[in-house]
């Protein structure tokens, strides 16, 4: 039976990197995929501590020595937590895959997450997860402009492929606010691959040939020289120092723009913090994907597009009750995912900094999965948020409510997949309004 958890599907994808895309005759391009994917976990796990009696090699989380050899002597892993235990996901079932584990494990605001500070927005402009697509069709939702792409399946997930240098636009529903944040996964077959995402263009507001080799206002770009924002010459407007090479394999991609204010990320890492770049706003995004082929295509896993970003208190303020897609569980559980930290510590610093405010803090669903469960579920998330509130940020649990209403309180249609990607959501609400504005619609 299927979870549904408030907050990203993106986010709960990135946790489990897949092995493999393609067809059976892409034979070393599948090998290098699941190469690219198992390196990428190997960066998150574990030290050997042990085998059990069923021979299976017991590894925790935080050595990465233990699965490379428990591989290449072609024994199966276990993953274990510092105590020894078994890390499982929320159906008791062992989970196999490093990164989720380290995921699971680790606590928000933990090891690198202490300087994570991604928001997402709070209203869904746009998501696509490729899940209604046929394979070899190009996305229905999406708007083709150049190129060769098409939809590829791997145990069960499906993903967009570049095998030449295409493009691509995300048609919104309105136009870009001026607070907006972008998550979208991408895979490199090659170090020597380049993404260009405009979220204005040239001539008129449409891609021209022209514009896709050179961009006429400031773009993200995501290639092996870095993540960060260029302008017409290719120059960084400002430095990203520090910023990760791209190297084979799956990375996160995330901006958040603020005005003119705009943050990049790759994966849990900050690689640009510009404060004055003027990115342009239109009701389209279009993507470049350069340098692909055949042999060495570029993989664009689920993209999301989301209104809003941080300042919780002031919406709070000014409704009296807020909605927050940046509270993140592990399927089908109420373990706090990491991705949680900003949201998290804004929560905090908000209860600390105006110690008369009380909040109510409310899980929903969408309508995917059994009621029953569904509502369990978001009861108990819910009372994690305050537990955490509690244990990390010595909150009164005197000034906190939580409570689960499942599906029963939709924020959109569940017939979309933005509309249920806007009802999988935690809402804080304002306990000492007497207005009526912190009552449920």
């Amino acid at each position: 039976m299927k979870k549904i958890m408030p907050g990203s599907c993106l986010l709960a994808l990135i946790a489990v990197l897949v092995s493999a895309i393609g067809s059976p005759a892409q034979g070393q391009l599948l090998k290098r995929l699941k190469d690219a994917a198992e390196d990428a976990a190997k960066a998150e796990v574990v030290r050997q501590v042990g085998q059990t009696v069923t021979g299976m090699v017991q590894c925790v989380f935080d050595d990465p020595a233990c699965i490379e050899s428990a591989e290449e002597s072609g024994q199966p892993v276990e993953l274990v937590d510092e105590n020894g235990e078994t890390i499982t996901d929320g159906d008791g079932n062992p989970i196999s895959d490093p990164e989720r584990a380290g995921a699971v494990r680790q606590k928000p605001g933990e090891g690198v997450w202490a300087n994570y500070d991604f928001v997402p927005g709070s209203r869904m402009l746009f998501a696509e997860d490729y899940g209604e697509e046929e394979a070899g069709d190009f996305p229905r939702r999406l708007e083709f402009i150049t190129g060769n792409m098409d939809v590829v399946e791997s145990e069960g997930s499906r993903f967009l492929r570049a095998t030449a240098g295409s493009a691509f636009a995300i048609p919104l529903p309105e136009t870009l606010p001026d607070r907006f944040t972008l998550q979208f996964l991408a895979h490199w077959a090659a170090r020597n691959l380049t993404l260009n995402v405009l979220f204005d263009a040239a001539e008129g507001g449409r891609v021209a040939p022209r514009a896709l080799g050179w961009y006429q206002l400031p773009h993200l770009v995501v290639d092996h020289r870095g993540t960060g924002l260029r302008d017409l010459q290719g120059d960084a407007p400002t430095s990203s120092a520090g910023a990760p090479e791209i190297h084979a394999g799956w990375v996160a991609v995330r901006l958040m723009a603020d005005g003119e204010h705009v943050r990049a990320y790759v994966n849990e890492r900050r690689v640009a913090n510009i404060p004055q770049v003027d990115l342009g706003r239109s009701s389209k995004i279009w993507f470049v994907l350069r340098d692909a082929t055949p042999d060495v295509p570029i993989f664009l896993g689920p993209i999301e597009v989301a209104a809003g970003g941080r300042d919780l208190y002031d919406r709070l303020a000014a409704d009296g009750r807020v909605s927050t897609k940046g509270i993140l569980f592990d399927s089908g559980s109420d373990q706090i995912l990491p991705f949680s930290t900003p949201t998290l510590m804004e929560i905090g610093g908000m209860l600390e900094s105006h110690p008369d405010l009380r909040l109510g803090i409310e899980g929903h669903t969408d309508a995917v999965g059994e009621e029953d469960d569904n509502l369990e579920l978001s009861r108990r998330r819910a009372a994690a948020v305050k537990s955490y509130l509690v244990e990390e940020h010595g909150i009164d649990p005197e000034r906190l409510e939580a409570e689960g209403f499942g599906e029963s309180r939709p924020a959109g249609s569940n017939d979309t997949e933005e509309g249920r990607a806007n009802n999988r959501r935690v809402e804080l609400v304002d306990l000492g309004r007497s207005d009526g504005a912190a009552q449920s619609p």
